[in-house]
């Protein structure tokens, strides 16, 4: 695809040469509120960023929370609308402007789109608007891929939203982790990450990191599995170390708890694979 190069430029602050990424999502309070690890956003993301390749988030939490002065590239969250106790979680309109997002100056925006509901439509049609006015000016979009209730986390249906995705015009897919989800990367033209999901244990969110950089996944975008873990420092180290060195759980990194605080640690050997 023909792109001009401020659109090659930013994409390449996003997805780095070796063509992997970490996104850190802290994007949570647009829908839930102060989401818990995120009370105070600031305290939580500061000692984070230097291990983050992108920050995804939204328009106040840059402007209230972020240093001005800080050095990472940002993903702008662009779509809501809903909340967590509504009745339509993720019926999601434009919450910002194209104009907004580069007064902020953003590498890219992304958009949630929710394949399989009654609403899907609306979601559809304001992600390819969003990709209309996001070319106008070079700038990358990231679509945020969710499936209805009644269908599978499987990937029939995410490689249906995916490739939907890709198809309205996306830049860069993220949707969830699945069995044969080398399915899902195969059948989509645009770099894939993986969202993080909900919290689960730090060994099962890195098995699931290393198996979707295995299976052609571009890299992650974590939010919860990382700043909700008892060490969100040495979370997001080790979470870099197997998108961008390829190390492995079981040969390169060791986990102990320190009876004192019982916080995790991670250490991670200086072999590779």
């Amino acid at each position: 695809m023909t792109m001009d190069w401020g659109m090659k430029n930013r994409l390449s602050r996003i997805i780095k040469k070796d063509g992997h990424t970490v996104m850190l999502a802290v994007d949570h309070g647009y829908f839930m509120g102060p989401t818990t690890g995120l009370e105070k956003l600031d305290e939580m993301v500061t000692p984070l960023i230097p291990y983050a390749d992108t920050l995804m988030l939204t328009r106040g939490a840059l402007r209230n929370y972020i240093d001005p002065a800080v050095d990472i590239p940002i993903v702008l969250r662009v779509s809501g609308g809903t909340s967590i106790i509504g009745k339509e979680l993720l019926h999601e309109g434009i919450i910002a402007s194209m104009e907004d997002a580069i007064r902020l100056n953003v590498s890219g925006v992304a958009f949630s789109i929710l394949v399989g509901a009654d609403f899907e439509r609306d979601t559809l049609l304001g992600f390819a608007q969003i990709i209309d006015e996001a070319e106008r000016y070079g700038i990358p979009v990231v679509a945020v891929t969710a499936v209805g209730r009644d269908m599978a986390k499987d990937a029939r249906y995410l490689s249906l939203a995916s490739r939907m995705a890709a198809e309205i015009g996306a830049h860069i897919v993220k949707t969830y982790y699945c069995e044969d989800f080398e399915k899902v990367v195969d059948t989509c033209p645009v770099p894939v990450v993986i969202a993080g999901g909900k919290k689960q244990p730090e060994r099962d969110a890195l098995q699931m990191a290393y198996n979707a950089i295995q299976a052609g996944a571009a890299g992650v975008d974590m939010g919860r599995n990382i700043f909700q873990s008892s060490n969100p420092v040495a979370m997001i180290k080790a979470v870099r170390a197997v998108v961008h060195e390829n190390v492995t759980l079981r040969k390169h990194i060791r986990f102990s708890k320190r009876k004192a605080s019982n916080r995790m640690f991670f250490t991670c050997g200086s072999d590779r694979q």
